[in-house]
């Protein structure tokens, strides 16, 4: 039986497709299942094109079947850390708050949760109720967790620039509260749609290592459609048709991919997110740093290191730097910070 929604969608698709589409990537979207069943199907049509039309790449699989093989291995690779990727947690205020206030996590089925339930044993237990809820909040919100952000901020502001108005949790330096998980992420960078997840503290390594991935996996088979077009046996015209249609939004990928590359490799190297990076002069503890100036970079092997080789921790929360030391980062260069390694 068909679920009224695909019915609208379907026919959706056959007045506008433009319009049938993007309903459909937002059906996907709205099921985290569905998205990733998209995202492999995408990635199996490109590649599985090339097997199927090009005989002269099925003939150098013969004779050279580690070429293919290797092409294989990233496949694989990409998926599995597209996968990996997108079932990581970016590291939430609300998971560092109760580790910080020595608290295990409370799970409510909904608000409207039933005065009691029953057990397997058929014993009748209480659940959880709305007063217990408040006092697990208050404890959170104690002044220990309190004292322990106030100490990350610039003196001069409040308790209320770091409460935040959707779920009430005092965030400490660099995080921000994501609409699309209904939380407050640690170091948040960004949410991604295509992984369905935020970018944040914990995963944002893992991001990299993805899109590094994705594009060596595009780079290559942009470069086997290539060579299929610039191959010498006689084949069909319609085969050369569907590469090159194929191989346009392959390139545009290629070019987005490198582009997403080269810029969060420069976020790691200076310590930054995107957010920062976008919305800087929005952060308000981060008015009045001068241009050009990163505050929490710490050198650019150092940055690296905390990037990808050091263990990931919530308590390993970075303060907001003093005024007197983001002013001496701004000093220009000298030949004696030059032989120093100021910048590493």
């Amino acid at each position: 039986m068909a679920h009224p929604g695909d019915i609208v969608v379907a026919s959706a698709a056959r007045k506008n497709p433009s319009e049938g589409c993007s309903r459909l990537f937002l059906r996907a979207r709205e099921s985290p299942w569905g998205l990733k069943a998209a995202m492999v199907l995408f990635h199996v049509f490109f590649a599985g094109v090339l097997f199927l039309l090009d005989r002269d790449l099925i003939r150098r699989t013969k004779e050279k079947p580690w070429y293919t093989g290797t092409y294989l291995v990233i496949f694989g690779a990409t998926l599995a850390q597209y996968f990996f990727t997108s079932g990581s947690s970016p590291g939430y205020v609300i998971d560092a708050m109760r580790a910080a206030n020595g608290m295990k996590a409370i799970f409510i089925e909904s608000p409207m949760v039933l005065k009691q339930s029953i057990s397997r044993n058929g014993n009748m237990i209480p659940s959880i109720n709305q007063s217990q809820v408040g006092h697990d909040n208050s404890q959170m919100n104690s002044s220990s967790w309190l004292k322990f952000v106030a100490d990350l901020y610039p003196p001069g502001l409040t308790n209320r620039n770091w409460t935040c108005p959707h779920c009430n949790v005092i965030q400490p330096p660099r995080s921000k509260h994501c609409h699309d998980c209904d939380k407050c992420v640690l170091q948040f960078d960004h949410h991604c749609l295509w992984l369905g997840t935020c970018i944040g503290k914990k995963n944002h390594c893992r991001f990299w290592w993805y899109i590094f991935e994705e594009t060596i996996l595009c780079i290559w088979t942009v470069i086997l459609y290539i060579t299929f077009l610039h191959s010498k046996d006689t084949k069909a015209w319609w085969k050369d048709f569907i590469m090159i249609v194929l191989l346009v939004p392959l390139a545009f990928c290629v070019i987005f991919l490198i582009l997403l590359l080269l810029f969060h490799s420069y976020l790691a190297l200076t310590n930054q997110t995107t957010y920062e990076t976008v919305k800087r002069r929005r952060i308000l503890y981060l008015r009045g740093i001068p241009a050009g100036v990163h505050p929490f970079s710490n050198g650019i092997f150092r940055n690296l290191r905390a990037f990808c080789c050091s263990r990931v921790s919530i308590y390993d929360m970075e303060a907001v730097p003093p005024m007197e030391e983001l002013e001496d980062r701004a000093r220009p260069y000298t030949c004696v910070d030059v032989v120093s390694c100021r910048c590493c």
